[in-house]
């Protein structure tokens, strides 16, 4: 009886540690130190990655209608040529027409005479033939070039309005949290051009995903995003950095965002000012002037944010100098 109440004891104890496990589940990542909210970050990740699409496939049938006028003037300029020879085959076939062509042989003085005009003939038929193919094919390509320009221009109207809507989209996200008037941002005309991230064979960015180790943590990163890191610190922006990290939501957490310390002793709880602040001045500005290279989704430094549908603007992060963004930069990548 005393042995069946241990084991009975030993089994419910088991049950209820398991059930305890199963219940606690993984630890709950760790909140967002810089601030915001996942909704806030959701909406200005569409923005921005829908407005640099949108500008990517713009750019990519501005091109081709570029190809397509000069096929179109191409094709007009060789159908203007034809079209004398048109004439002549037009007026010779008038005046054959009414001269008869087998009168014309027939009236041949000799056998000799008749295999000639015969052979002349046959020859001015294989050369209008070929001039009215020609001339024909000429003002079909016109045709069909205009007709592809027309739809082009029609694309590129399309994507415009796709970009200016994402750029709203990206006011309404900021505005929600006391943000998104114009402000004077950060540029660096000086900036040193940082080597590109490889792109698609249509100019857009591959999908990418944390599969990268990531210089500054045990995580992972993308390799665009790495790509960003490394041009950074060629470019002497080496103080302390932080990438990959756990948290409950934003580009982090996914391999797809960096904070740069402002501070050469990495990040302080306090505003960065004097050289420190101009350090963070001139690293936000890079970032930005070679945005279309690196793929940048937006850069955050000093209560600002910059975006490719808005440039800089006004950003309020509420708390200390870590969800205000003014001792270290926020790089976002695509």
């Amino acid at each position: 009886m005393v042995l069946r109440r241990l084991c009975a004891a030993v089994a419910l104890a088991a049950v209820t540690m398991a059930a305890a496990l199963i219940g606690a589940g993984p630890a709950s990542a760790a909140p967002d130190p810089e601030g915001g909210s996942k909704t806030l970050r959701a909406a200005l990740e569409s923005a921005a990655r829908g407005h640099v699409e949108a500008k990517q496939k713009l750019g990519a049938s501005q091109k081709r209608q570029k190809q397509l006028q000069s096929t179109l003037l191409t094709a007009q300029v060789e159908a203007k040529q034809l079209e004398t020879q048109v004439a002549a085959v037009a007026a010779r076939s008038y005046r054959l027409g009414r001269f008869n062509t087998m009168t014309l042989l027939l009236n041949a003085s000799s056998p000799d005479t008749f295999m000639e005009r015969m052979q002349q003939l046959d020859i001015m038929a294989q050369l209008d033939g070929r001039a009215l193919t020609r001339y024909r094919e000429a003002i079909a390509a016109t045709t069909k070039a205009k007709a592809a320009v027309g739809l082009e221009i029609k694309e590129q109207q399309k994507q415009v309005a796709v970009m200016a809507k994402k750029k709203k989209e990206a006011e309404i996200a900021l505005a929600s949290v006391g943000g998104g008037s114009v402000a004077g941002g950060f540029v660096g005309a000086n900036s040193p051009l940082a080597k590109p991230a490889p792109r698609n064979a249509n100019g857009s960015w591959p999908k990418e995903r944390c599969t990268v180790d990531d210089p500054t943590s045990g995580g992972c990163i993308t390799p665009r995003l790495l790509n960003a890191y490394q041009q950074a610190r060629a470019a002497g922006f080496k103080r302390y950095t932080s990438c990959f990290s756990e948290r409950s939501s934003g580009e982090h957490p996914l391999g797809r965002a960096c904070d740069f310390a402002a501070a050469s002793g990495g990040f302080e709880n306090k505003n960065a000012s004097g050289g420190d602040k101009v350090y963070g001045n001139n690293l936000a500005a890079y970032f930005v002037k070679n945005a279309d290279r690196l793929g940048v989704m937006y850069v955050i430094w000093f209560r600002q944010i910059w975006m490719p549908s808005t440039g800089w603007r006004a950003y309020s992060g509420s708390g200390g100098p870590n969800a205000t963004h003014t001792n270290h930069v926020h790089l976002s990548i695509l």
